[in-house]
């Protein structure tokens, strides 16, 4: 990866990287070996949603919980995350195994999701909360300006939550049973417990989030039938 791409990334971001190190993890997929930047994307992820969470809570300050959480789901899910990637053109630098680059990693929703929230990490072990926010904020500006909470659909997630909440039962609990395939096309299987479920509903996809999803939906069509 040169150093050029690198300084054009950090201008299309907003912000210069005092530990160029911390950008360069975040650009590294699993695909790369034992090195990569899924610990990162785990913090990313935590920070972009109490970020966003907290935007939200101050520009809305009539919604409910419900729609507040429904929300910043459309703002930080998978395919937003992706989106903004593309926005800011992170694919070209993400570092990509040869299997993953001849396959078009480069362009997988999940791989840029991942690589932005892994990014959003990066920044705040660099700059510190206050960066980070601003970062985020500003990347995500027109997006909190245009969400309506009169007009956000549920995803199988938050709508298995809410269902659950309603019903004062315990949370659903999501877990990864195995993930198959090599590293640049692997399948997830994810299984959700939910009370009241004699069987656990079992979700699949090409990202841990789409196999999430899959056992949520999965889950609330049983609940309904019930």
């Amino acid at each position: 990866m040169s150093s050029t791409n690198l300084d054009d990334l950090q201008s299309r971001l907003g912000y210069r990287f005092k530990d160029i190190s911390h950008l360069e993890s975040a650009l590294t997929h699993r695909s790369m070996g034992p090195s990569h930047n899924e610990r990162l994307e785990f913090l990313g992820d935590s920070i972009v949603n109490f970020v966003v969470a907290e935007a939200l809570f101050r520009r809305y300050p009539e919604a409910r919980e419900g729609k507040l959480t429904r929300m910043r789901a459309s703002l930080v899910r998978g395919q937003s995350l992706s989106q903004l990637a593309r926005r800011l053109q992170l694919g070209e630098t993400i570092r990509l195994g040869s299997g993953e680059r001849k396959s078009g990693g480069r362009r997988r929703d999940s791989i840029l999701a991942d690589a932005m929230e892994a990014v959003i990490g990066a920044v705040f072990l660099d700059g510190g909360m206050a960066a980070c926010q601003s970062c985020i904020i500003t990347w995500l500006e027109s997006e909190l300006a245009a969400v309506n909470p009169n007009q956000v659909d549920k995803d199988p997630k938050t709508a298995l939550q809410e269902w659950m909440q309603r019903e004062k039962r315990n949370l659903p609990v999501y877990r990864v049973l195995e993930v198959l395939g090599p590293a640049h096309q692997q399948t997830f299987r994810v299984q959700v417990q939910v009370e009241g479920l004699a069987q656990c509903p079992i979700g699949t996809g090409a990202s841990r989030r789409e196999a999430e999803q899959a056992a949520a939906a999965d889950a609330l069509s049983q609940l309904s039938a019930s």
